[in-house]
């Protein structure tokens, strides 16, 4: 029987590893992510987890041993975080050109400068071109629950592309909530043993990683996008949050609407703040305020037709961004409105960033921008982007 229990999310995180019985776990310890490394290095000490821990002394060499790793079709697990993820920057592209499957747990944090060890998305959105699936969850269950499906998606045989889970650095990662733990014979239902069908084997050498001169450049990438964008692709990350649901009762998809009937404003969020959005629009619901959220699951690839459905009949989208674009839009701002250009009938979009470097975005923040909102349907505006909770 599931058992629910409180536990800090990354430790949820590094038991859904455990549970998933990853073979190789290569990483280099960062804030905010430190506390999920630091509890699988104890699992595999103690013997709880029979797996090889890598202790490199980067993360560029954490994500060189996890390549190397799948590689030989053993189950792959990584974290990491701002700084530490741009350090692995360099060889993120890797995975998903040589279609090699793993798991790598983000824990957001702003980047410099100036330092911040606190949350934010600007690490996710420096990565959302290296070509791995990315979903982001907003609490501990979900947390723990896409540990799994990530690894489902990525070594499906239809897919082989790395997935990275994002959830907020602080604002999850270093929080304690009630999370339910399934049985090991459930996850084992879920989730088959790997079976990497390129996987490296002395009986049938192959070259991997091999340099692509420029005749031959433009073709690889173009079936790598091809294959990302693939319905193949899209249709084994739908069954295995159906599948996931089915067996543990939590269905996902990959954008998700609350109280959306009716509304002529809509909110548009990603991540842990979309649950504190959810709450102003009760309130505002309780107001008489036709207002609705829908709250971005699945980054890439970008779920354009979801989310035209469910914008289609609003005047008004207010997106919120945690991170700056300098010179240029707000990065989910530019793709909620690059989704809805040759829309006929589209909405007006106006883009609100916060939550910088670990600033909380509180409920009353919120409501006024759900209020900013009502005044654009009524009186229209000239503005396109506004950074709220910053002081004068």
């Amino acid at each position: 029987m599931a058992k629910r229990t409180p536990l800090e999310v990354s430790v949820a995180v590094a038991e859904a590893a455990k549970m998933a019985d990853v073979d190789v776990v290569a990483a280099y310890p960062i804030t905010p992510q430190t506390h999920i490394v630091e509890t699988l290095a104890e699992m595999v000490a103690n013997g709880e987890l029979n797996a090889n821990y890598i202790p490199v002394e980067s993360e560029h060499s954490a994500m060189s041993a996890c390549l190397g790793s799948s590689a030989t079709g053993a189950r792959t697990f990584t974290s990491s975080a701002g700084q530490g993820l741009e350090l692995m920057h360099e060889t993120l592209y890797i995975g998903p050109s040589s279609r090699l499957p793993m798991v790598m747990s983000v824990c957001n944090r702003a980047l410099s400068g100036p330092l911040s060890v606190w949350g934010d998305h600007s690490d996710a959105m420096a990565v959302r071109d290296t070509g791995w699936i990315q979903v982001f969850v907003e609490n501990g269950q979900q947390a723990f629950d896409h540990i799994l499906w990530a690894f489902r998606v990525s070594e499906d045989h239809q897919v082989l592309f790395p997935v990275m889970v994002h959830h907020d650095g602080f604002h999850l990662t270093h929080v304690i909530e009630p999370i339910t733990l399934p049985e090991q014979e459930e996850v084992d239902r879920f989730l088959p043993k790997p079976r990497y069908p390129y996987a490296l084997h002395p009986d049938n050498p192959v070259s991997m990683g091999c340099y692509a001169p420029p005749f031959i450049y433009s073709e690889i990438k173009r079936a790598q996008d091809e294959a990302f964008r693939s319905p193949e692709v899209k249709q084994s990350i739908l069954k295995a949050w159906e599948d996931f649901g089915n067996i543990f009762g939590r269905y996902y998809m990959p954008v998700e609407a609350y109280r959306t009937e009716g509304a002529k404003v809509l909110l548009v969020t990603m991540g842990s703040f979309s649950e504190t959005a959810m709450v102003a629009v009760d309130n505002k619901r309780d107001e008489g305020k036709d207002v609705g959220i829908i709250r971005l699951r699945l980054w890439r690839p970008f779920p354009y037709e979801e989310v035209r459905d469910l914008v289609k009949d609003a005047d008004i989208v207010l997106v919120l961004d945690r991170c700056i674009s300098p010179g240029a839009q707000a990065p989910v701002y530019s793709e909620i409105r690059s989704c809805l250009y040759q829309e006929e009938n589209r909405p007006q979009v106006f883009s609100f960033t916060g939550g910088l470097g670990g600033r909380d975005i509180v409920v009353d923040d919120f409501e006024q921008m759900i209020d900013k909102g009502f005044e654009m349907l009524q009186n229209g505006s000239e503005k396109e982007f506004e950074i709220i909770g910053v002081r004068e």
